[in-house]
C-alpha cells in the first residue's frame, strides 16, 4: 500500500511540474502533436499533416496547403489510407486554388473522420467540428485538436463560424 501510494505521489508531482514547465517560447505546431497520441504511429503521422493543411486553409495559405497535402498523402500511403483518401488528398496537393482546396478538403475531412475514429487514440481528445454555411450550404466537417473554432472554409472571412458535433476519445 506504501508502496502506491509513493508511486501515486511521483506521478501527481512530476505532472504538476510538468504543466507548469514554462511554454511560451514553444511553437505551436509542436503543442498541437503532443495533444493527442494514436496506438498506430503512422496514423498519428496522417493527423499531424491534415492539421497542417487545415491550419493553412484557415490561414487562406494555398501553398502552405498544398505542401501539406503532399506530406499527407505520403502518410496516407504508408498509414495504408483507404483509396478514397488517398485520391482526394492526391487532388488537393495538386491544386493551388484556394477554393478547389477548400472543397477538397470537406471530402478529406470525412475520410479522416473516419480514419482517426477507427484508430483509436491513445490519448487526448479530437473534436469533430461543423460550419453549416460551407460547401453553398450544404455544410462540411472537419477535425480539430482544440474546441475553439477555427473555420478552414471561410478563414478570416468567417473564422468563427460553426461549432462543435462530436469529441472523439
Amino acid at each position: 500500500m506504501k508502496t502506491k501510494m509513493m508511486m501515486l505521489i511521483l506521478v501527481l508531482g512530476s505532472w504538476g511540474a510538468f504543466a507548469q514547465h514554462d511554454h511560451a517560447g514553444h511553437d505551436q505546431k509542436k503543442t498541437d502533436q503532443t495533444m493527442v497520441m494514436f496506438k498506430d504511429p503512422k496514423l498519428g503521422k496522417a493527423y499531424e499533416h491534415y492539421i497542417h493543411v487545415k491550419n493553412s486553409l484557415v490561414a487562406s495559405d494555398s501553398e502552405k496547403a498544398k505542401t501539406g497535402a503532399i506530406e499527407l498523402n505520403k502518410a496516407l500511403k504508408d498509414a495504408k489510407a483507404s483509396a478514397a483518401s488517398i485520391e482526394v488528398v492526391t487532388k488537393l496537393a495538386s491544386t493551388s486554388d484556394l477554393e478547389e482546396q477548400r472543397k477538397l478538403f470537406s471530402t478529406l475531412s470525412n475520410e479522416m473522420a473516419t480514419l482517426v475514429k477507427d484508430g483509436k487514440l491513445s490519448m487526448g481528445m479530437l473534436y469533430l467540428e461543423y460550419c453549416p454555411m460551407a460547401n453553398n450550404n450544404s455544410g462540411a466537417y472537419w477535425l480539430s485538436n482544440e474546441k475553439e473554432i477555427k473555420n478552414p472554409y471561410f478563414g478570416d472571412k468567417m473564422l468563427k463560424c460553426g461549432s462543435v458535433k462530436e469529441m472523439i476519445h
